[in-house]
């Protein structure tokens, strides 16, 4: 019966409207369709899904109190594996993780993991209570540095454990990639908030400008009073090309384009004052996840043509297909087997062009994906104002470079046993895109879970 009840398409804005506001494009789904999308899982009884989920939910459980109509219990299940439900809902790629271990998508269309996680967490923020039962303290102190996905899950586990948890952020919110990065018409910043503010409840304390590395380091955080320390500084350092213009007015990373709209709020200007000079057409580089959320915010700061600039085909874009289908629907044009070779600027210094060569595809690279070829003599000219470089990021280098003796790879990366997530300093653990690179919000979230496991284990002994 299951295989022929079609998955439950998520409402959304109107294309045609939500290209001109920043209000969240999927709307979640109502009860009635809530439970119809669960009642299509199987309840298998050797679930794949959960081999997929990298925080251990027990999908089934969780879906079947949906069916039933207990979501406030379908939230409470979630949330034994999952400090952030609301947040991973909506932005994690469940398509490549549980959802593809589901055994209806085998022959037809997956149950909607992620949509019916987000129902029950959103259902739980409106009608139910987020109180925990407090622990005994242990006595024991934990640093956690970052308040991305990674330190904010290792810190939730860690006082779950009556454990005294600081969390010291850099900027002037908490929450990370979750509210500089992604954003409010994908994951509206009020849902970030009241995540966090579940973890205050719990006796987290989070401490803002606080720039480690800075202000304070590793070494001088055990040496006053802290029993481990957890780095989750995340990837913040972005790549660039290295063509010419690339230091032109109009020139931006996807990393300060969407800080300055999502955690500056330059999209509110003049009410905020942090501007963004959007021209009438906006180039942005790259084909991922970010490059997509960097177009479709350039769209609704106001430009007229937005152009996705990838070197491969749409075939090879790694950016999640609801993002790319969204994108597609507002208008986003995709210059694809296309790569720019000069940024060019007037005589004030801004841009008002970019070259680019056009590609085919060759034999596969070593990611397996076919490898870009730039066809001879086919250079030409695209007429932007703005560009937005998204080629990925680097490891963020400043608590790193501060920390005498923590093992990195070539990349700058931090080295940690993958089973413990331990440094090569005793009692210091990492986790998050600081050790892996860019990834996802939910793997960073599995690195924090483990984490906090290791170090309790370590504070038990030490």
């Amino acid at each position: 019966m299951a295989l022929k009840v079609p998955r439950h398409k998520m409402p959304c804005q109107d294309p045609v409207v939500r290209r001109n506001n920043f209000n969240e494009v999927a709307l979640g789904y109502p009860q009635e369709i809530a439970v119809q999308e669960a009642q299509r899982c199987l309840q298998c009884k050797k679930p794949k899904c959960v081999e997929g989920c990298p925080v251990g939910i027990d999908i089934p459980q969780f879906i079947e109190q949906i069916a039933q109509g207990n979501f406030l219990e379908a939230a409470k299940i979630i949330k034994q594996k999952n400090t952030l439900p609301a947040i991973c809902g909506r932005v994690c790629p469940q398509e490549t993780q549980c959802e593809s271990k589901c055994i209806l998508g085998v022959k037809g269309e997956s149950v909607a993991i992620g949509r019916l996680e987000r129902f029950a967490a959103d259902y739980e923020m409106k009608h139910g209570s987020s109180n925990y039962e407090k622990p005994s303290p242990t006595g024991k102190k934990v640093a956690i540095i970052g308040a991305g996905p990674a330190g904010l899950t290792c810190a939730a586990e860690l006082a779950r454990l009556g454990h005294a948890v600081t969390v010291f952020e850099a900027l002037h919110v908490a929450g990370g990639v979750l509210m500089y990065g992604i954003p409010e018409f994908r994951l509206p910043k009020v849902i970030v908030q009241k995540e966090i503010n579940n973890l205050k409840e719990m006796g987290v304390e989070i401490l803002v400008n606080q720039v480690v590395g800075k202000i304070t380091s590793v070494q001088e955080l055990l040496d006053n009073g802290y029993d481990a320390v957890f780095i989750g500084t995340g990837a913040g350092l972005p790549n660039f090309m290295n063509i010419p213009g690339e230091n032109l007015n109009g020139v931006y990373s996807a990393n300060e384009f969407l800080t300055r709209s999502n955690l500056m709020k330059a999209y509110d200007f003049p009410n905020s004052a942090t501007p963004i000079k959007v021209g009438d057409q906006v180039a942005v580089i790259g084909g991922g996840n970010v490059a997509m959320d960097a177009a479709r915010t350039a769209l609704r700061l106001g430009a007229k043509d937005v152009y996705i600039v990838y070197r491969r085909s749409m075939n090879e874009l790694p950016a999640r297909a609801e993002e790319v289908h969204h994108a597609l629907e507002e208008g986003i044009q995709f210059k694809i087997l296309t790569n720019p070779v000069r940024i060019n600027g007037d005589e004030n210094g801004n841009v008002k062009s970019m070259t680019c060569l056009r590609y085919e595809l060759g034999e596969p690279d070593s990611s397996g994906r076919r490898r870009p070829v730039p066809i001879e003599g086919s250079e030409f000219e695209i007429p932007v104002q703005t560009v937005v470089v998204s080629i990925g990021q680097g490891p963020n280098p400043l608590v790193t470079s501060t920390t005498p003796g923590l093992a990195l790879n070539k990349w700058g990366n931090i080295i940690v046993d993958e089973k413990t997530m331990e440094t090569s300093i005793p009692g210091v653990y990492a986790g998050g895109d600081i050790v892996t690179g860019a990834a996802t919000v939910i793997l960073a979230m599995g690195a924090g879970k483990v984490a906090a496991a290791s170090i309790n284990e370590y504070l038990k002994n030490k």
